[in-house]
């Protein structure tokens, strides 16, 4: 009965923040969880629960799986918003209930935070769980990335579900192993492309094998730590693989997968394992190829990331970075450019960013091609304009400011072809200062 009326109370409240033309967030997931951190337990779900997790990559993931499922003629909940620890999952659901706490749908689809999955999954349904990667990240919020393995590597010595893994990044095809009576794991991998390197040109985890610890043997590094590689002591690595993607064109955004070709919005590798991975859960799920090259071809990145815009009739792309690969990523995609391009980095170090900024010296800066200026702002922006200075960029071609919108008009001073990198918390004010500075069309 405690539940009924959390539920109703809640449903009220959403009813009221839609009034006030407000989403709310996690805001209802947070007062029911702090009425009852039991609620999970509650709620009846007759469908395929599929979660994705991931450093980078999630909410595109999730999304991707969503839109691809919903183009199929599913019915999907999904917590699109990115809302994804234990709160946010909450709200999702506490929105699309009944007062019984049945869920209407054919598939539940939700982003959840790395560290929130023992926590949201230890009372709620999960049929299939899938990781991209793990990378180090908020240090100060997630530890160490071996911590963050471990706690999730306890969570799957009990779940005997659908587990679809990265086997081209060490630090999640180790989790594989975690539970020997499980039968329902499936690896996938992509082959190498054509800026794919032989050593490793930026920061990287898992360089020893976590069983055994012999140094890992690398036939090739797609980005940071993930690419083809074995251990020569025990083999691990040396996986059966589910679903492998091949004939990377990211010029002409597409790739092959089980003798057929997929159009993509997008020409970043990091992409290819995300559309590698929503590949992998719908044929799991039995959907039909057809569905899933109309939704590949039609599904946008937005939301900054890898986001496609046009301010004032200057190209521009956006993108989340807030660890040093995700910048290393960006990076990669601008110096694939040929164009030449300008840069505004901007850098937060708000709670939700993590208080500890030190990881911007992983960013490989060095060599960037045919960029003319930088533009850096935030609360950050000098540190991350010393860190670009210290990396051989002319000091006269760097621009700081504390203020944003001052940073965007000195920004647009030019028509050259824009390339915008954020953070956590300063990728949407940063999006807002791009609208409000556009004059031509909305973002």
């Amino acid at each position: 009965m405690k539940n009924f009326f959390i539920i109703l109370a809640m449903k009220i409240l959403n009813l009221i923040l839609k009034i006030c033309h407000k989403n709310g967030g996690n805001f209802l997931g947070k007062i029911a969880y702090d009425w009852n951190p039991k609620i999970f337990k509650y709620f009846k779900v007759n469908c395929p629960v599929i979660a994705v997790s991931a450093t980078n990559g999630k909410t595109m993931t999730n999304n991707c799986i969503g839109y691809t499922l919903k183009t199929a003629g599913y019915k999907v909940v999904s917590n699109i918003e990115g809302n994804n620890m234990e709160t946010g999952i909450l709200s999702t659901i506490l929105k699309n209930c009944t007062l019984t706490g049945k869920i209407k749908a054919d598939y539940l689809v939700f982003e959840v935070d790395e560290s929130y999955i023992p926590v949201v999954f230890k009372d709620f349904r999960l049929d299939t769980l899938v990781i991209l990667n793990f990378f180090r990240d908020q240090l100060d919020r997630n530890g160490e990335v071996e911590s963050l393995i471990l706690r999730i590597n306890e969570f799957l010595k009990t779940y005997n579900g659908n587990l679809i893994l990265n086997n081209d990044d060490p630090n999640v095809s180790r989790l594989g192993q975690a539970n020997p009576s499980n039968e329902n794991i499936y690896y996938f991998s992509v082959d190498r492309y054509n800026f794919a390197t032989d050593t490793i040109k930026e920061a990287g985890e898992g360089k020893f094998c976590p069983f055994c610890k012999t140094r890992l043997e690398y036939e090739y590094y797609q980005y940071s730590h993930v690419g083809k590689f074995k251990c020569p002591n025990c083999n691990f690595g040396d996986n059966e693989i589910y679903k492998s993607a091949s004939n990377v064109d990211l010029k002409n955004r597409c790739f092959d997968i089980d003798g057929t070709t997929y159009k993509i919005n997008g020409n970043s590798i990091y992409l290819i394992y995300n559309y590698t991975a929503v590949y992998s859960v719908c044929s799991l799920y039995n959907i039909q190829k057809e569905a899933i090259q109309k939704a590949f071809a039609n599904f946008k990145l937005n939301n900054g990331r890898l986001e496609e815009i046009e301010i004032n009739g200057v190209k521009t792309i956006i993108n989340l970075a807030k660890n040093p690969t995700g910048s290393n990523v960006s990076l990669r995609i601008l110096n694939e450019d040929d164009d030449e391009k300008e840069l505004l980095f901007v850098l937060n170090d708000n709670i939700a960013d993590g208080f500890d900024v030190s990881w911007i010296w992983d960013i490989n800066f060095n060599n960037l091609n045919n960029v003319t200026r930088i533009v850096t702002s935030g609360t950050r922006a000098y540190d991350i304009a010393i860190r670009i200075k210290t990396s051989g960029f002319p000091a006269e071609k760097i621009e700081p400011y504390l203020n944003l919108k001052e940073a965007v008009k000195s920004l647009y001073k030019t028509s050259t072809k824009k390339y915008v990198i954020a953070n956590y918390t300063a990728l949407q004010p940063t999006r807002h200062a791009l609208k409000e500075h556009n004059t031509s069309k909305e973002i």
